[in-house]
């Protein structure tokens, strides 16, 4: 049979060694800077009821999802997402857990959505979630991992940047500008596509969903190009709801600076979060040359544990997807070069040398090296080319003469040295 008909699903990727090597690098990565801040690892099942994802984000969801009927008649999906699971798991035991709750994971995720540079229809995410503390410390701590994540790989200020907003300041600001309430939600889904947009069709969404005129467009569009804080409490911080939205955000960006992450942050209020679970701070990271989809987006999100049947607990976290990063990391030159690498390969030189050879082999693998050795018998010449091949750092040659006066000769493979190892060390 043909093995075309058994090509690669569009959307998925193989991981042969070399791109599992990178795979890993930026895991490992993930992994130290999130134990740097003292988060516990978690996971859950590739597989949820189909339930959990539509209560968080609608019907509408059900069309993105990889989802069936199983052979109990349940409605199923692949998880498309972690924090629904996350939401799951704590409702079940969240209230006898002291808080805050400080957890990571890095799942794979699934989404059957159309394929473009960045996105693909699986991809691993790194999950970092803060629950059961509602204060601003909380906040700048999650997005403070979030580009240490980024550091621990190489990059830099002058390569990536945090946009930063907060829903309730921009809630506050958008009624000072004129919208009603009841068309918030409107206006907020118009922000949050409109640099994508062309001005005229932002205008025309703007007058017919967000109901404002000529004049509360231009004050809109003004202030979201407003990037600094000072700017912004010159124009708006004398309305009585604005200033305290605006004192929160001001003690957000200097947590930041205190760490001396402040050239990181960008605060930028067309930053919204299309998901309408967030409730205060988001935020999203972009390289700063604007050349790729968002690498990490995240916020407060203070009802969804509730919503999901768990106690009703703050929480703010962020996900971080592998596609737009490895691209990022390919065009700044930050991907290791990929090399086989082991710290031992056994050379017998005769078939009788074999049970001495794999007795050593054993005992190194005990104490924890790495040992590789031909599967048959081969001549020695050949032999070392495959220790050459498996960048083996050390060669151990056994030959008859060798064993008799009880030791093994030690090639290191980068200078052509030999040394004697006394058989009694390989004990």
């Amino acid at each position: 049979m043909a093995t075309s008909e058994f090509a690669r699903l569009p959307g998925f990727r193989d991981f042969p060694p070399e791109d599992f090597a990178l795979r890993s690098h930026v895991q490992e990565s993930w992994r130290r800077v999130s134990r740097r801040y003292g988060f516990l690892e978690y996971d859950g099942p590739p597989l949820e009821p189909l339930e959990l994802y539509v209560e968080k984000s609608g019907e509408e969801i059900v069309g993105q999802l990889y989802n069936f009927v199983d052979k109990g008649d349940r409605a199923i999906a692949m998880r498309p997402e972690m924090t629904p699971s996350l939401a799951r798991i704590l409702g079940d035991r969240s209230r006898g857990m002291s808080k805050p709750i400080r957890w990571f994971s890095m799942p794979q995720l699934f989404r059957y959505e159309r394929q473009q540079r960045g996105r693909l229809r699986e991809h691993f995410q790194w999950n970092v979630d803060i629950v059961g503390e509602d204060g601003v410390a909380a906040d700048a701590e999650v997005l403070a991992v979030a580009i240490d994540g980024l550091r621990e790989l190489g990059l830099s200020a002058a390569d990536f940047a945090a946009r930063v907003s907060d829903r309730r300041l921009l809630s506050a600001l958008l009624r000072v500008v004129g919208v009603t309430e009841d068309r918030l939600p409107a206006a907020f889904a118009v922000i949050d596509k409109i640099e994508r947009l062309p001005g005229e069709k932002a205008a025309e969404l703007l007058r017919s969903e967000a109901r404002l005129d000529p004049e509360q467009i231009a004050t809109l569009h003004d202030m979201l190009d407003t990037r600094g804080l000072d700017d912004l409490a010159a124009r708006f911080g004398d309305h009585a709801e604005v200033a305290p939205e605006l004192q929160r955000m001001r003690e957000y960006v200097e947590t930041l600076e205190a760490m001396g992450l402040g050239p990181y942050v960008t605060v930028d209020l067309r930053i919204v979060r299309g998901l309408a679970y967030y409730t205060g701070i988001v935020f999203e990271l972009f390289d700063r040359k604007g050349e790729l989809r968002a690498i990490c987006g995240g916020g407060r999100y203070d009802r969804l544990l509730e919503l999901v049947g768990g106690e009703p607990l703050p929480a703010v976290g962020f996900g971080m997807g592998d596609v737009v990063l490895g691209e990022l990391l390919a065009d700044r030159g930050l991907v290791p070069q990929y090399e086989r690498s082991v710290d031992y390969f056994i050379v017998p030189v005769t078939p009788e040398q074999r049970p001495e050879a794999l007795r050593i082999a054993h005992v190194l693998r005990d104490r924890g090296h790495g040992v590789v050795y031909a599967l048959r018998d081969q001549a020695v010449g050949r032999q070392m080319k495959a220790a050459a091949k498996e960048g083996a750092q050390t060669v151990l040659l056994l030959g008859p003469d060798d064993v008799a006066r009880g030791c093994v000769v030690a090639r290191d493979m980068s200078t052509g040295e030999e040394r004697d190892i006394p058989l009694s060390e390989l004990a």
